[in-house]
């Protein structure tokens, strides 16, 4: 049996799927409010060591020593995928509609047609309507969505718009410098962020809707800027070089158990016929 080439094999798999996330993450350096993803790889042996106790198979016995000797066949392999939820920088753009927040767990919520999201990208603007929206045209929800419904707007007359550290934003009373309070941004904490999922368009989906309630007094709101990613892009590309050197080495054992311990096997086997 070609137990070595599989364990290879199986290997190089593990850095491919590595090398999906560490790609994922480079494309994504520039994408405001982007979150780090990485992987933990686990040894088999460590983790089965770990877990024999519980598994349904008595020790000293037959099934569990066959069992041992599968498991010694395998390799290191993807045992977690997480999240790195660290703040990026901020950026300062002076755009009063763009929006930073700098403390960790804590999301946007707007509206999509697959319905209600989690996001961090804070780079806001108005559609034709005048609704408050992300770059991909969703409706930022504000802080009464799901006792009153409707959405934040503006009519175009606003010559100031300010938003506070809770996420208040107060408009112009017209022809005056007084302001006043019109709507509040929906500031989300969730109780465990691992329940967060991405979706894709820089969007996360919550498992339990339930938990929506706004934060009132989050402190972190900071108008006038934007959170990049919090990528490394150094460190990436780093991962990458190393990534490439290993698939190149799982490369060369499944190479050298294929052709050449079995060419030396069958020429030692001619030999002795």
């Amino acid at each position: 049996m070609q137990t070595g080439y599989y364990q290879a094999a199986a290997g190089m798999v593990t850095q491919f799927n590595r090398l999906d996330l560490i790609a994922n993450n480079l494309a994504n350096v520039n994408t405001a409010g982007f979150k780090e993803d990485d992987v933990v790889i686990g040894d088999f042996m460590r983790l089965y060591k770990e877990a024999r106790d519980e598994l349904p198979l008595e020790n000293q016995t037959k099934d569990a020593a066959k069992f041992f000797n599968r498991t010694m066949a395998r390799v290191p392999q993807v045992v977690e995928r997480y999240t790195d939820f660290k703040v990026g920088n901020l950026e300062k753009t002076d755009n009063a509609l763009d929006v930073a927040l700098t403390r960790e767990n804590l999301f946007f919520l707007v509206k999509t047609p697959q319905g209600i999201r989690l996001t961090r990208d804070g780079s806001f603007t108005t559609n034709e309507e005048g609704k408050l929206v992300t770059k991909q045209g969703y409706e930022v929800l504000p802080d009464n969505y799901f006792t009153q419904g409707g959405s934040i707007e503006f009519d175009g007359s606003e010559k100031s718009i300010k938003i506070d550290k809770n996420g208040q934003i107060s408009t112009n009373i017209p022809d005056t410098f007084q302001m006043n309070p019109t709507a509040k941004l929906f500031i989300f904490q969730p109780q465990n962020p691992a329940f967060l999922k991405k979706v894709g368009d820089n969007l996360y989906v919550y498992e339990h809707e339930s938990d929506y309630k706004p934060l009132e007094e989050s402190g972190a709101v900071r108008q006038g800027f934007v959170e990049k990613s919090n990528v490394n892009a150094v460190r990436m590309m780093t991962q990458l070089i190393e990534t490439n050197r290993l698939v190149g080495m799982y490369q060369k054992a499944m190479d050298t158990q294929m052709n050449e311990m079995n060419r030396d096997a069958i020429e030692k086997l001619a030999k002795r016929a």
